[in-house]
């Protein structure tokens, strides 16, 4: 045992104490982004101005869709670096990323003082976080999996998507309380970025909590760790366990950003709710999402991560536009909250399963970077562009239902995805020879319990 390993036995900390520093910057990444969301008309207003309030929205969008492109990127380079450097070490280089960004959105003077200087400092504010966040939940999700007691790796690595509720909560509740405390016309000007100053001020406090985060065990046990040229060669050969993982996250991320960041400018564009309304439909969902992810999780760990999976992604395909619509012919406060909150259940369901059966195929030595490439991926292409799609379908359209549409999709996509992971090809390929990269660790995975769920 090396000296640092035994060192690490002797304080063994508490696996609360564990999680809570392990998702810190999780919480503090979700903050920023659904701030980005909820604040978007301030932000079109002050960054982006255009001839209508739709274009300024777009153009905002398209910025908070940008940052998301940057995340495959993260993926492969940031991603590497944990998987050969460390959990521990890769978690604290995010966190600095991250701040950058936050910082930059936050304290970028606007439009009218400095130009087009001012979208695009924010641009690359957006650029930082979606590179940091390309690894982050990838970073966060293998650390709990590989920390978690044998049989409970669903309940433990669905706190990364709970601190993501958490920060969903924390954001909605301190708006609510800015628009009761302040005039609209302040919060238009600047009090839109008090949150922003707050997340700023959090990050130095969550950056010294993970500076106290010790290596995995799994980690240390790996006696060799490959090089960027080798684990490249091995994602490569295992492209279909990533893009199947891609396939996988669909659903949840496009449910994520549909009923968080998409929904106050939804109720207040579409249903015409007021500012408060749309804020506390969102803590709803909040706090739902906070309930339903760890419970599921557990859930999986009993009976499998399959029937989970299949249900939810069934339920969504089946019930997201018809969902959608009721709500649109019967548009009220407490109806909102009754679909959103139909609409976290699947969500939190589904995710509670399916992020840590995505840690459980991704081959050991690698875990980090195909995770977070599957999972960025999915992030870029789907949920990241939901709160921009959903404006252009119901403009496009005319039918404000229609990104029920898009959920709709996704859930169909994953169901596809589900059966191939649990019912065909890559059951199959999990269980037949592998090349030599990967050999290694899939046994790895396989005696410490990271076989696929059936």
């Amino acid at each position: 045992m090396t000296s640092h390993s035994a060192a690490q036995a002797n304080r063994k900390p508490s696996r609360l104490g564990t999680v809570v520093k392990v998702t810190s910057g999780n919480f503090i990444e979700m903050y920023d982004f659904f701030l980005f969301g909820f604040y978007a008309h301030q932000i079109a207003a002050a960054f982006f101005p255009a001839s209508s309030e739709y274009a300024a929205l777009m153009m905002t969008f398209a910025t908070f869709g940008a940052g998301f492109f940057m995340r495959p990127l993260g993926a492969i380079f940031l991603g590497s670096y944990v998987d050969r450097i460390g959990r521990r070490k890769g978690l604290v280089l995010t966190l600095g990323i991250m701040a950058s960004g936050t910082a930059l959105i936050a304290f970028v003077p606007g439009y009218a003082t400095i130009g087009m200087l001012a979208p695009v400092l924010v641009l690359i504010g957006r650029l930082l976080q979606g590179f940091s966040a390309g690894v982050e939940l990838g970073g966060v999700s293998v650390y709990l999996s590989e920390m978690a007691t044998p049989g409970n790796k669903g309940f433990y690595v669905s706190w990364q998507s709970a601190s993501q509720q958490v920060a969903v909560i924390f954001s909605a509740a301190l708006g609510y309380a800015l628009n009761h405390a302040m005039p609209k016309e302040a919060i238009a000007d600047w009090g839109w970025r008090i949150p922003f100053f707050i997340g700023c001020s959090i990050i130095p406090v969550v950056f010294y909590i993970r500076r106290s985060l010790q290596e995995t065990e799994a980690y240390l046990a790996q006696k060799t760790h490959p090089t960027f040229r080798q684990m490249m060669r091995t994602v490569a050969l295992n492209w279909p366990l990533v893009a199947v993982g891609a396939m996988l996250v669909v659903m949840t991320t496009v449910a994520f950003y549909l009923i968080t960041v998409y929904t106050p400018t939804f109720g207040k564009s579409v249903l015409k709710l007021s500012t408060e309304e749309s804020l506390l439909v969102t803590l709803c969902v909040g706090v739902s999402n906070f309930i339903w992810l760890p419970v599921m999780g557990a859930v999986s760990d009993r009976i499998g991560r399959w029937p989970v999976m299949a249900a939810c992604s069934a339920l969504a395909a089946i019930t997201a536009y018809p969902a959608l619509s009721w709500l649109i012919a019967n548009p009220s406060f407490g109806h909102m909250v009754l679909i959103e909150l139909w609409l976290s259940f699947l969500y939190g369901s589904y995710n509670g399963a399916t992020i840590v059966a995505l840690t459980e195929i991704i081959p050991v030595q690698v875990r980090t970077t195909g995770f977070s490439l599957a999972y960025s991926l999915a992030t870029a292409l789907f949920g990241g562009m939901t709160p921009l799609l959903s404006t252009w379908l119901i403009e496009t359209t005319g039918d404000k239902a229609a990104p029920g549409y898009w959920m709709a999709a996704a859930g169909a996509v994953s169901l596809i995805a589900t059966f191939l992971v649990y019912r065909g090809i890559v059951r199959e390929r999990l269980a037949a020879p592998q090349p030599v990269e990967r050999s290694a660790a899939v046994c790895t995975g396989a005696q410490s319990g990271n076989a696929p769920s059936m």
